[in-house]
């Protein structure tokens, strides 16, 4: 597989051995001593030391405390790694979560005030105002594609709530995406993640708002993930499958800048207050969640069938969807996965006040969401 190089939104070397390519490309900047933002377990993991060995020549530090869904605090124990390395450059390895922590490091490391001072919805939100450290990317996983984003998503320390950070001075400089960095992922990972990826092209698809670009490319990600993410589960060696989901990822993540829909509404919810894995979360709320839109948008549901090639049409893609997570391991409802029935009301109140049901193709009440959360339990 040859290396191909495009900017969509910023620059990217995608393909197998992409990785290799980072050392030369930070001293082409002038750039000797990067930080490397990642996650707990993968700081462990022989895929850290291996990538680390490419990156001859240079003075390399390690930050491997993100873990969970990631919080403002992981952000600011960041930024004081950076500062005791003296760091001059930002180099993000790992998932979504490490890659949202890895892109606001360099906010908190130049500027004053906690990170959460910097959320889009702060009262007193603080403008990022100094240079930011040169920032490149690698995913280890194919699901948020949060490597060709312009937000983090950070939770808040104490209650878990999801906030924020959005502006395009975070986005990579450069992004690494290697395929081969998500052949060891466990089949659970990269079947959740997949879903990830699966429900952000769907529900980019499927918002009211006015965006043909990103409608094209929402479509032609569900295509991609829906021929390659049983392959990526079942056959994890098979570096087209990984490579497709890989690029699935990222177009999913370009495409919902269009916005999202009440399936991420209900896993921002249950990640605040089960802690479920975002991936995961929105593959146990899709169906229930799409069902219910399904009345409202047929003909999308319609072309969304005819790009999977589910026979049918529209009203054959819910199931079809159940069958394909049954296919790759995620099974059950909520119930099955630790919610509880005395979570639903705190559940129902972080979706309802979650910006991205406004941009559902129906209006989402409390009521709505109440019958939605008790039919996925």
């Amino acid at each position: 597989m040859s290396i191909t190089s495009f900017s969509f939104p910023t620059p990217i070397r995608f393909g197998a051995g992409a990785r290799k390519l980072v050392a030369a490309h930070l001293q082409e900047q002038g750039l000797k001593r990067p930080l490397i933002v990642t996650d707990r377990a993968l700081g462990a993991l022989p895929v850290l030391a291996e990538f680390q060995s490419h990156l001859s020549g240079l003075d390399v530090a390690v930050f491997s405390g993100v873990f969970g869904n990631p919080t403002c605090s992981q952000v600011m124990d960041g930024a004081a790694a950076y500062k005791a390395h003296q760091a001059d450059c930002i180099i993000g390895f790992g998932g979504g979560a490490a890659l949202d922590v890895a892109k606001v490091v360099g906010i908190a490391a130049t500027h004053e005030g906690d990170i959460l001072e910097y959320v889009w919805d702060h009262p007193q939100v603080r403008p990022i105002s100094a240079p930011l450290p040169y920032f490149v990317a690698l995913p280890t996983t194919s699901g948020t594609g949060s490597e060709v984003g312009r937000s983090s998503v950070v939770s808040e320390n104490d209650t878990h709530l999801k906030r924020v950070v959005f502006s395009p001075k975070i986005l990579a400089r450069m992004v690494f995406a290697d395929p081969e960095l998500t052949l060891g992922l466990p089949a659970h990972v990269t079947a959740a993640t997949g879903m990830d990826a699966l429900t952000h092209n769907i529900e980019s698809y499927l918002s009211p708002a006015y965006h043909p670009l990103c409608d094209g490319i929402a479509l032609e990600g569900t295509r991609i993930a829906a021929a390659a993410l049983h392959t990526a589960v079942k056959a994890p060696g098979n570096v087209q499958a990984r490579s497709d989901m890989m690029m699935s990822s990222m177009m999913g993540a370009i495409a919902f800048q269009k916005d999202l829909g009440a399936v991420h509404s209900c896993a921002h919810a249950l990640g605040a207050v089960c802690d479920l894995h975002h991936g995961l979360a929105n593959a146990l709320m899709i169906d229930t969640v799409l069902a219910w839109n399904h009345e409202v948008v047929p003909a999308k549901f319609d072309e969304l069938a005819h790009v999977c090639g589910v026979a049918g049409g529209g009203k054959a893609f819910v199931p079809w969807l159940k069958a394909l997570k049954t296919s790759i391991g995620i099974t059950g409802g909520l119930a099955a996965h630790g919610v509880k029935e005395d979570h639903i009301a705190r559940l129902v109140q972080i979706a309802q006040a979650d910006i991205c049901h406004q941009t559902n193709p129906r209006p989402c009440t409390s009521a709505d969401f109440e019958r939605l959360f008790r039919q996925a339990m």
